[in-house]
C-alpha cells in the first residue's frame, strides 16, 4: 500500500498514537513515510498538532496539515464557526497523492470517526479514500461497546466498496477486563477483517526512543511489525466459566 487512511470508531480511541506506531515501524523497515493530518481541530496556531506528535514519536517522517481550526469540534463545524474555508475530500486526496510520489508510505489521519464531516456537503474521510482507492485502517477501543461501533464502521466501509485493511486496538489496558479479553476473538469476527495490532495503554507517554523500539512489537507483519494476533489472543484469553 502507498496510501493508508487511518480512522477510528470514534474520538479518543488512540488514532494518533497508532499512526505514530505505524510510521515508526515502517521507518524502521526502511520505508520513507509521510503523515498527513487532513484537518486539525482544537489546537491553537502555536501549538503542536497530531502530525507533530506523530513526528515526535516516530522520528524522521514528513508531516503535513491541510487546515487548523481552534475549537475541538467536527472539522465542518469548526470551520464554519471559525469563518474559515473547510477541507474537501478531493483536497485530501490530492495532497496524499502528491506525497505518495515522494514517499513509500503516506498515512492520512482522519478526525474522529469515519463519517465525521469535513465540509458542508458532507464530505468525509471515506470519500477521500474512495478517490484514492486507498485501504482504511480502523483504530478501535478495547472494551465494552467496541463491537457495535467497529461493526458499524466496517459495514459502512464495505457499503462504499472500500478496503478495510484491519483493526488495531488503540489502547490495550495493563489489566484488561473480561469484555476486552473476549473482544480479541470477537472484533475480527464482527469486522470481517484481521486484528493488525494492539498498542499498550500509555504508549504515547514513552520516550521517543522507547516508543520506536517497541512499536514493531505492537503491529502485525502487514504493517511491517512482528505482532502475532493469535499468540496475543491465546495469552490474553479469559478462562471458561
Amino acid at each position: 500500500m502507498t496510501v493508508l487512511m487511518i480512522t477510528g470508531t470514534g474520538t479518543e480511541v488512540g488514532k494518533t498514537v497508532v499512526t505514530g506506531a505505524v510510521a515508526a515501524t515502517a521507518s524502521a523497515a526502511g520505508r520513507s513515510v509521510a503523515v498527513l493530518k487532513a484537518a486539525q481541530t482544537g489546537v491553537r496556531p502555536d501549538e503542536p498538532g497530531d502530525a507533530a506528535e506523530v513526528a515526535r514519536l516516530a522520528g524522521a517522517v514528513t508531516t503535513a496539515e491541510l487546515a487548523r481550526y481552534p475549537e475541538p469540534l467536527a472539522p465542518a463545524t469548526a470551520a464554519r464557526r471559525a469563518g474559515r474555508a473547510p477541507v474537501h475530500p478531493h483536497e485530501i486526496a490530492e495532497a496524499a497523492a502528491k506525497l505518495a510520489t515522494e514517499h513509500d508510505l503516506v498515512l492520512v489521519e482522519g478526525a474522529g470517526g469515519l463519517l465525521v464531516r469535513f465540509d458542508a456537503a458532507g464530505g468525509t474521510l471515506a470519500d477521500a479514500a474512495r478517490l484514492l482507492s486507498a485501504p482504511v485502517l480502523v483504530v478501535a477501543p478495547a472494551g465494552l461497546g467496541t463491537l457495535n461501533t467497529t461493526e458499524l464502521t466496517a459495514r459502512e466501509l464495505r457499503s462504499r466498496g472500500l478496503d478495510l485493511a484491519g483493526i488495531v486496538i488503540g489502547s490495550w489496558p495493563a489489566a484488561p477486563d473480561l469484555a476486552a479479553r473476549c473482544n480479541l476473538a470477537d472484533l475480527p469476527d464482527v469486522a470481517g477483517a484481521p486484528l493488525l495490532g494492539s498498542v499498550p495503554a500509555g504508549a504515547g507517554a514513552l520516550s521517543p526512543a522507547a516508543f520506536r523500539s517497541a512499536a514493531p512489537h505492537w503491529l502485525a507483519p502487514r504493517l511491517d511489525g512482528t505482532w502475532d494476533a493469535e499468540a496475543f489472543r491465546v495469552r490474553e484469553a479469559p478462562r471458561a466459566s
